[in-house]
């Protein structure tokens, strides 16, 4: 069953992140499942730390993206969402390809949401694991 309570799909991502700091990093949104979001991001000297490592922080950065869209689409119309804490552990490196994130909710409550990121790297190997804590907020008039 889906938890969508708003429209959404990768297209729909991808439109709202053209000129932003995602678009620029390269950033693609790839899927959007029943309860999923789905992105990549490249490793190139672009998004490499001095040793030729994929930057710890850009790790955080996919994360937070993917967990900060799911906890917006799902939460209802006339409420946004803004973030309360992220959290990363680095477990593995990556020097080149791509990492892939799928962003899943832990929990969907009335005023947080708690979401998991995972982070692969092309072989599949698990680069890092991150959580994001999400407070909901009406939108003002």
């Amino acid at each position: 069953m889906s938890i969508w309570q708003k429209p959404v799909s990768a297209e729909i991502l991808t439109r709202s992140h053209l000129k932003t700091a995602v678009n620029h990093l390269g950033i693609v949104f790839t899927e959007v499942g029943e309860d999923t979001v789905h992105g990549k991001m490249p490793v190139n000297p672009q998004t490499h730390q001095p040793f030729g490592l994929l930057h710890g922080g850009l790790n955080v950065v996919l994360a937070e993206t993917l967990g900060s869209c799911g906890a917006y689409y799902a939460c209802p119309p006339g409420f946004h969402t803004v973030g309360l804490e992220v959290i990363a552990n680095h477990l593995r490196g990556v020097r080149e390809g791509w990492v892939h994130g799928t962003a899943k909710a832990f929990h969907i409550g009335q005023s947080t949401h708690v979401w998991s990121i995972e982070i692969v790297d092309d072989q599949g190997r698990l680069s890092c694991i991150s959580r994001i804590t999400m407070l909901i907020l009406k939108d003002r008039a």
